[in-house]
């Protein structure tokens, strides 16, 4: 099965580097790896230049094609004719040695996939726990697994505002847990999302979809959006055997006013594409949650350790849940 690899990346030369080291050390190689370069210098270029990396192309595009979902379509369309899967990866993330190995085995075990997500087993601990388990407030319990739940879920559970879906799903009022409350317990688990930036789906795929510019720039829930998409036409999975570990590089992010912007904004266009007519139950939680994260992302400004960027935030999302009242964002047919 051929396969081509998209990395997308914006002035982060360093982490790109580490990432086409990991993927130089795969025990199943991409038939082509494709850099699309949002960069406004040459340093990225540079770095590429002192590995020999084979089957790679490098691409640096122009303001017009610069941005996440924007580079994204743009490889797309530069991908070889025989390639019968994409993967894509974020350009901060490191893969464990036999990632795409086991991406390409989980297309044969479920042929019915159009997409195959990867699994981050770097950034939460999780206990295994006996069959008679009772999980605890602040703990999120799945499938003989335990982890701390956040501040924010436990309290969305105390007011019955928690997410009434399985992992990985949205529920009609949004604010669902991601593929991050999945366990490392080396299960395919079948999704609604994947994370974009760990993602892969058949060629196929983009013959009627592609990835919305409605995401501009840093595209934040670009992959809730797109993956939801998906997912009105066929099966995604999520194989927690394939595993890399993401690192969060700050060096190409939004500041924290645009980021709490697009969070409310863009976390709206992307509950309105799972659920176009919400009835006023779902309305009325979406808003509830919406307000109350916000609150609490402005308690950070006195107890955070971060607390101007907190409070920037929580300036951008409150701007962001108003400017609703007068301006929604546009849905993309």
């Amino acid at each position: 099965m051929k396969f081509s690899l998209i990395i997308c990346t914006y002035m982060r030369p360093e982490p790109l580097l580490k990432l086409l080291q990991s993927v130089q050390l795969q025990s199943a190689y991409p038939d082509e790896i494709l850099i699309v370069d949002g960069s406004l210098n040459n340093k990225t270029e540079t770095v590429l230049q002192k590995g020999q990396f084979e089957n790679l192309k490098y691409f640096l595009v122009d303001n017009e094609n610069r941005g996440l979902t924007r580079q994204r379509n743009f490889g797309i369309k530069k991908v070889n004719d025989e390639s019968e899967i994409i993967c894509f990866l974020d350009d901060d993330t490191v893969l464990e040695t036999d990632y795409f190995q086991k991406i390409i085995e989980t297309y044969n075990i479920f042929p019915d996939a159009l997409g195959v997500g990867g699994y981050i087993f770097n950034e939460v601990k999780w206990e295994k726990t006996p069959d008679s388990y009772i999980p605890k407030t602040f703990e999120f319990y799945f499938d003989g697994w335990k982890r701390l739940d956040g501040s924010r879920f436990v309290l969305r559970k105390k007011l019955n505002l928690d997410s009434d879906c399985l992992p990985g799903f949205s529920p009609n009022f949004s604010h669902g847990r991601s593929v991050g409350f999945l366990p490392p317990s080396n299960k395919i688990y079948k999704v609604e999302q994947l994370m974009g930036g760990v993602s892969s789906f058949r060629k196929t795929v983009f013959d009627k979809l592609y990835f919305s510019t409605y995401f501009e720039g840093y595209g934040l829930y670009e992959d809730a959006d797109f993956t939801i998409r998906v997912s009105k036409i066929g099966n995604l999975y999520l194989n927690t055997a394939t595993k890399l570990s993401h690192f969060h590089a700050s060096s190409g992010r939004p500041n924290q006013y645009k980021y709490g912007k697009m969070v409310v904004r863009n976390g709206w266009y992307v509950w309105r594409i799972k659920n176009p007519n919400p009835k006023f139950e779902d309305r009325f939680k979406w808003n509830t949650i919406t307000i109350l994260l916000t609150l609490i992302r402005f308690t950070n400004t006195f107890t955070g350790n971060n607390k101007k960027e907190a409070f920037t935030e929580t300036m951008g999302r409150t701007i962001g849940w108003w400017s609703l009242l007068f301006s929604k964002p546009k849905i993309e047919k």
